[in-house]
């Protein structure tokens, strides 16, 4: 059991130090690297999709950060980088996609979600109280019945 540990930890090793390499900015001037972390918050994940890709350590990711160094390095605006990036892979890319015909049910989407079920939950309790409320009523008799009950009439019954 203990050399299976040490076997374990002997092949962890090297993989944390290639996570090590990966944590440090790639470019040398701290302006660009600034550009790089302010572009990658703003530009998602593609493979892991709930991340932006400054923080993201997947491949793809690594690989559109160092496409983002290269941008700027060409002397490109943020606009035109984000632009280039929507070219390659579509709307998805940007974590604030605008507002146009293909992404608006992206936008609208969740609101119209939250609408039907407000709906259905509404009509669900009315027609509970509804149907309370005829269970509820009483014939005649039945009112009459509990009227003697409750005076003590229950001979009389």
């Amino acid at each position: 059991m203990r050399s299976l540990i040490v076997l374990l930890a002997a092949l962890m090793l090297p993989m944390s130090a290639l996570h090590a390499d990966e944590a440090k900015p790639l470019a040398d001037d701290p302006v660009v690297e600034a550009r790089v972390q302010k572009l990658g918050e703003e530009l998602r994940c593609l493979v892991c999709q709930n991340q932006n890709i400054a923080d993201s350590h997947a491949d793809l990711a690594m690989d559109l950060k160092k496409q983002l160094r290269e941008q700027i390095a060409a002397g490109r605006s943020d606009s035109e980088i984000k632009e280039f990036m929507v070219e390659r892979y579509g709307d998805f890319v940007l974590y604030r996609p605008p507002l146009k015909a293909t992404t608006v049910l992206l936008w609208a989407g969740p609101f119209a979600l939250l609408l039907i079920v407000v709906v259905l939950l509404l009509r669900r309790l009315r027609s509970r109280t509804e149907r309370a409320a005829v269970a509820n009523t009483l014939s005649a008799d039945e009112h009459e019945r509990a009227r003697a009950l409750l005076a003590g009439e229950e001979n009389k019954v």
